[in-house]
């Protein structure tokens, strides 16, 4: 029986290794092999810009609600290099300001001004490197980065359509894992706050 001391984790290399196993290469020892081998350094850059586009959309474990930032001695924002979407906290009600991200900071298009004068809550999508995401994103951005390998590279159509499957099955379990952790309510209740549903068994007690 495996025991959490020995599961690991996928790596970028471990990740670069199975993506040359899905279109029949090689595997390698080191992703420094990308500086001489361009087919390492291609297949390497296509599992960030993957790893980029599925965290891009904004999942439970890189969203987080209600986060406060300061403005700088400036009065400007500046958006971190891993901040990659953000929005005001509540912004479907609250219609006094409106951010984009302009010159590396935010912008605001209700203002039409760059400067702030006090906090601002944000809601912030952030990127993180490969190796910190749960295992089931791992597996699909993998999947993802194979499918898009084999269509550039081998041009197999069968390949294409095999990767394509695992790439379903891999989302799915994504999707399984965003339902169990991400807290989800029909009801729309806000964060901090609880809710007693009635139990209909409760009325068998009496």
């Amino acid at each position: 029986m495996t025991t959490p001391s020995t599961i690991t984790l996928d790596t970028e290399l471990s990740a670069v290794n199975s993506i040359l196993g899905s279109i029949g290469q090689s595997p390698v020892t080191s992703l420094s092999l990308e500086f001489t081998n361009p087919e390492i350094s291609f297949i390497h850059n296509l599992l960030r810009e993957v790893n980029v586009d599925v965290q891009n959309e904004g999942w439970s474990f890189n969203t987080e609600y209600h986060v406060t930032y300061s403005p700088d001695t400036n009065g400007y924002f500046v958006i971190p290099p891993n901040v990659i979407r953000f929005d005001v906290h509540d912004n479907q009600n609250i219609k006094t300001t409106d951010v984009v991200k302009r010159n590396g900071r935010l912008y605001d298009k209700y203002n039409h001004t760059d400067v702030f004068t006090g906090d601002l809550s944000l809601d912030v999508v952030t990127l993180y490197e490969f190796s910190d995401l749960p295992s089931v994103f791992q597996r699909y951005i993998t999947y993802r980065a194979a499918g898009r390998a084999a269509a550039q590279l081998v041009g197999n159509p069968q390949l294409v359509q095999l990767l394509g499957t695992q790439e379903s099955q891999a989302r799915a379990a994504c999707m399984e894992y965003e339902c169990d952790q991400g807290d989800h309510t029909f009801m729309g209740w806000p964060d901090g706050t609880s809710y007693n549903a009635y139990k209909p068994h409760h009325a068998l007690r009496r």
